[in-house]
């Protein structure tokens, strides 16, 4: 049976509705965190640990993705400026490349399936075991000991482990292009430092910056509110999904609108 054009208009306002509802519930969610990050005392000790379970734990995996990404930007990039005979700038192909767009991204992707996940079960895991409530009951506040520690250990850890990033995948350029392809290695890197400017760092330095907050953001908020998605395993399996997908989403979105818009 056909829909009325009332009712098919309902059904899109109802749906407009849910997802308003839903983005202004993640933006108090946000705002309540930084709020926290700036009413003593922060727990350092937790902020650390996070520190370490979200950046040095991260670091065999960035290394190889950064390594390889880098070599094949180097394999590809020879062969592309070969037919035009611009290998000399193979150097500031690589680095621009990584520096400007993969490496925070390819890092943010990493550090989303590896520990964004992670936060969203160990969080939703504390709510359906009322955990969470616990805390509450004792008088204190779970985000103090829950989401700040992730959110500040995000905004340190990704800018660290975007220029390792950066800094393997240039090497792993100069692997394939000079060592392999035969590019000479003066060349390679003498036009990559009359062509990376210290504006292309920051570029790349704001944007790591920025994904670590969505990361930790989404990872916790999914985790905090596992109850309103569903219970058990499944609620967590659910806030687990969401929080990798929406923040993989939400990455490359926030860096087409950091790179049309602010740079």
């Amino acid at each position: 049976m056909n829909e009325s054009p009332l009712e098919l208009i309902r059904r899109l306002g109802a749906s407009f509705l849910f997802v308003a509802d839903r983005v202004g519930m993640m933006g108090i969610f946000l705002a309540k965190a930084f709020l926290y990050c700036f009413i003593p005392p922060l727990k350092v000790s937790l902020i650390l640990k996070r520190i370490r379970f979200i950046g040095l734990q991260s670091t065999l995996l960035i290394i190889l993705t950064g390594a390889f990404t880098g070599m094949v930007l180097g394999l590809q990039g020879f062969y592309t400026l070969n037919r035009v005979g611009s290998t000399a700038f193979l150097g500031p192909a690589v680095a621009l490349s990584i520096i400007k767009e993969m490496g925070p991204v390819i890092t943010g992707f990493m550090v989303t399936g590896r520990a964004g996940s992670a936060i969203a079960a160990e969080i939703g895991i504390m709510r359906i075991s009322e955990q969470i409530d616990a805390i509450e009951l004792m008088g204190l506040q779970p985000f103090r000991y829950l989401v700040v520690p992730n959110l500040l250990a995000g905004i340190i850890a990704l800018p660290l482990l975007t220029a390792m990033f950066d800094v393997v995948g240039i090497f792993g350029g100069y692997l394939v292009g000079v060592k392999l392809l035969g590019v000479s290695g003066g060349i390679y890197f003498g036009e990559m430092a009359a062509s990376v400017t210290m504006d292309h760092v920051l570029e790349g330095l704001y944007k790591s910056l920025s994904f670590g907050v969505i990361i930790t953001w989404v990872g916790c908020y999914k985790g905090y509110n596992t109850g309103t998605i569903g219970w058990g395993a499944e609620g967590v399996s659910k806030a687990t999904t969401q929080s990798v997908v929406l923040s993989s989403v939400m990455i490359l979105v926030w860096d087409y609108f950091m790179t049309s818009i602010l740079f």
